[in-house]
């Protein structure tokens, strides 16, 4: 086809011949003759079929705001003659992204690597792919589009933190299973007797039965669970950046007490988002739901007020005078959890409110000032 560079060269040729047979001139019918002739050679040089192989991979296709990702796109030619003039374009949501393609000899392959945007969180359309070739006066191209459309998805950045501890039993250190801490909860399991075991825990008719010295394995089962509550109205945030920073913050509480293999719950003022029982899996089962999280809904008031009891609760919200709505029922909620922790994504220019009675209250202006004040709440 012809790009607009060819249509404007065919229209000029057109209104020089026509001009040169009444004026009588030769000039204008040369440059006209000069124009056709490119304008043919140009057809010649894009009519051709390509023969190409195009796959394009995404690496990797999940991604903490802000990190790197990358297109590969491999090109194989395999045609009977060397290939140039060929250009890339892949769309990204709203833009696209053009790229030079090298000249590929015949029976070879090229790999061409261009960044993928992931400065904003969320579910990434990528593509169609189109390889674009045209003659080196570009005045034709031929374009074909290649492969299926895939999805480059943006989560959260997350900080490394320890669960905060919670619960009024005493031995709270892990899930139940073989190498969990004895304490009062339960019978678990018979062992063989090791040396440094407490002799009030052989059982005597096993130890009878079998000769040799067995003891009774108790493990604590009351696993200290995590309810993280993110608010998620505009108003609540002075800024849409303070908004990315709560996400930040609430989904690495969440996946902190998700790896360690602990319960959680997140809560949004959109309802429940993940009610996990803990392990890796449903570690990125939750960035993957906070990948697509967005401002709206309800307050974080009913929020905290209809989460379930027990183990500890997170409030993460912002600074505004329309977030300090939910403060009341953070210190009421105290007596339905072991543990209050109000955290505000601000950014400094807003008075602190005095904390609410029982809650610990963390301000944070960007996701790596949270390690900090996190550990210093868990010790």
């Amino acid at each position: 086809m012809l790009t607009p560079l060819g249509w404007g060269t065919a229209g000029a040729a057109v209104l020089l011949y026509a001009a040169a047979l009444p004026l009588g001139y030769a000039e204008p019918a040369v440059l006209a003759c000069g124009a056709a002739l490119a304008l043919a050679g140009a057809l010649c040089w894009t009519a051709p079929r390509a023969r190409l192989a195009v796959h394009r991979e995404i690496t990797p296709l999940k991604v903490p705001r802000g990190d790197a990702a990358v297109a590969v796109l491999h090109i194989a030619n395999e045609g009977r003659r060397t290939l140039s003039g060929l250009r890339a374009r892949d769309r990204f949501g709203g833009a696209e992204q053009s790229v030079d393609v090298p000249r590929i000899a015949k029976a070879t392959t090229r790999a061409v690597t261009y960044p993928l945007p992931t400065h904003a969180r969320g579910e990434i359309a990528v593509g169609p792919l189109t390889l674009v070739r045209a003659d080196p006066l570009g005045l034709t191209r031929r374009v074909r589009q290649y492969g299926e459309a895939a999805t480059l998805l943006v989560r959260p950045r997350t900080a490394e933190l320890p669960v905060l501890p919670s619960g009024r039993a005493p031995n709270l250190e892990g899930p139940t299973g073989d190498n969990a801490p004895a304490g009062t909860a339960t019978f678990h399991t018979l062992r063989e007797y090791v040396v440094g075991d407490d002799l009030r825990h052989v059982h005597w008719r096993s130890s009878a039965r079998t000769g040799t010295l067995m003891v009774r394995q108790l493990v604590d089962v009351s696993l200290p669970g995590t309810t993280v509550v993110l608010d998620t109205r505009p108003a609540a945030y002075a800024s849409a950046e303070l908004f990315e920073t709560a996400v930040d913050a609430a989904a690495s509480v969440a996946v902190a007490a998700a790896r360690a293999g602990f319960p959680v719950r997140l809560v949004t003022g959109q309802g429940v988002l993940a009610d996990a029982k803990g392990g890796p899996q449903d570690a990125e089962a939750i960035l993957d739901r906070l990948a697509t999280v967005v401002a709206g809904g309800g307050g974080a008031a009913e929020a905290v007020r209809l989460a379930r009891g027990g183990g500890a609760l997170v409030l993460v919200t912002g600074d505004t005078p329309e977030a300090t709505d939910g403060a009341p029922q953070t210190s009421a909620a105290r007596r339905r959890f072991d543990r209050v922790v109000l955290l505000r994504a601000t950014s400094g220019a807003a008075p602190r409110p005095p904390a609410p009675p029982g809650v610990t209250v963390m301000d944070v202006a960007v996701l790596d000032e949270l390690p900090a004040l996190w550990r210093g709440a868990a010790r």
